[in-house]
Parts: structure tokens; sequence; C-alpha cells
């Protein structure tokens, strides 16, 4: 990589995003550079209190509960509404992050646990958090001569809730918004909450007006509505020749709310 960055050179692994981006000439890079073989990029670890995530995993993996507990089986849910069948067994978790596309299950995920992601390249090893990682559609802070060569996802502790939502106009198609909840119920109060935000704006983020609304208060219909008021009115909505800002906006709310009531008024805590 080091040799042929300066050329463009670019990474495949499950190629499910590069190559179409190719075959309609939006991306014509001189090297590629296949990571297919070369060994410790894959597979799935728990230690430290993380979820590794390594570079060639697919997106596959994530069928079935990779970790006993809610972590697994937010992971589940969310994977099956990552395009087709077909894709999710080439397509990879880390290539999602890096290709950032603003409708990216994964890049959502990411961005609401607040993901440690390691980037080797021949200068060494860093460490780039989540939260300043994408920086905008289908761009983030990784070098050119940088690889991105793990995902690492917090275990959520147990008893942790989890609500996922997404609209997209037939099964498969990019989300044109999605919501990822994440919270506790303490004496019946709503703790440590996380509300993120993807397929909204140019890249997916944690929407804190909409945590703080939610935070110390009891569970229920009107502090759902009010915190998916605030999300809406929080964000910057992408527009495109199908979708205005206001449609995009009002979906970005109505996510938020299905979100936090499939989170607290249901049991997703260890299954799916």
């Amino acid at each position: 990589m080091a040799e042929v960055a300066p050329q463009d050179g670019r990474v495949l692994a499950g190629g499910q995003s590069l190559v179409p981006i190719m075959a309609f000439r939006l991306a014509r890079p001189a090297h590629l550079i296949d990571i297919n073989t070369v060994a410790g990029l894959d597979g799935l670890a728990l230690r430290d209190g993380m979820l590794r995530i390594g570079a060639r995993t697919r997106h596959a993996a994530f069928h079935r509960p990779v970790q006993d507990g809610p972590l697994g089986a937010m992971l589940t849910a969310v994977v099956r509404h990552i395009a087709h069948y077909p894709i999710r067994l080439r397509g990879t978790f880390c290539g999602s992050l890096a290709h950032a596309d603003p409708a990216a299950e994964w890049c959502l995920v990411a961005a609401g646990l607040d993901a440690d992601l390691v980037a080797v390249s021949a200068r060494g090893e860093r460490h780039l958090a989540a939260r300043g990682f994408f920086q905008g559609a289908m761009a983030t802070s990784l070098a050119p001569d940088e690889l991105l060569a793990e995902a690492r996802l917090p275990i959520l502790p147990e008893g942790t809730r989890f609500g996922f939502e997404e609209f997209s106009r037939r099964a498969g198609d990019y989300a044109l918004a999605m919501a990822l909840v994440v919270l506790r119920i303490e004496d019946g109060i709503v703790a440590a909450p996380r509300i993120c935000l993807g397929g909204v704006e140019a890249m997916p983020r944690r929407i804190e007006p909409a945590e703080a609304t939610l935070s110390g208060r009891r569970p229920g219909e009107a502090v759902f509505r009010e915190a998916a008021a605030a999300a809406a009115a929080e964000i910057d909505p992408i527009e495109d020749a199908q979708t205005d800002a206001r449609y995009r906006r009002e979906l970005a709310g109505t996510m938020v709310y299905r979100a936090l009531a499939q989170a607290c008024m249901s049991d997703r805590r260890s299954r799916t």
C-alpha cells in the first residue's frame, strides 16, 4: 500500500462496494490490493471487553449471535437489513466502514457504540475513534496508505436494551433513514441512552440533544415523541432526486420513535 497509494491504490476484500463503483467508472484505481489471502485479518475475538472484528470478516458472520449477550443479539438483528444474502456472503464489516456510505448499517453501529478502529500502514498502527472517523459521504480519516485492519466494539453489559429501525423503499435498497437506540432501564428510569441516526445526513452520528431529552426519565410515548422531535430538529438532512429534506427529517423522527419503543416496550436485551 505504501508503494501504490500515490497512484490511487485500493484495497479489495469483498468488493461489494468498490467493484460496482468501478463498473460505473466512478472509481478507476490503478492498483488493487487483494487482502483475501493475508493471514491474521479474519476472524472474531472477545478480548479486554471488546469484540474484535478483523478486516476480512464477512457480514454473514453475524447471521447468528457472535456473543452471548445484547451486543451479539443487536448485530444479528442489524445484519438482516444489509442488502441481500449473496452480498452478505462476500461484503465485509470493515470494508463497509472504510467505504463510509451514509446509509450503511455497520457505520451506524460503529458510530452509535463509539467503536475503536485500528488502522495499520508501513508507518505503524494507530487507533481512530468512530466519532471522528466518518468525515462525510464516503470520506474517512484513513490515510491513503492505511488499511482498516480491525474494528472493536464494546461488549454491552447485561440488561442493555436496543432498538433498530430502518426505512427503505424496497427490501435490500439503501436506507433513507435508520436509527439505533441503546439504553438501560434502571428502577424504571432510562439510563445511559445512545441514539444514533444514519442515512439522513452525510455521515452517521449520535444525536446528543435527543439522548439528553431521554436520560433520567420514565419511558413512555410522550417521552419517545419528545426525543424523536429533538433528533429530527438536530439534523441537517441530505436531499436527492426522490427525497427532499423535509421528508427525511420527518422520517428520521419516526425511526427514532420506533427504535425507542422497540427498545423500551419489548425485551430485546439478549435475543433478537
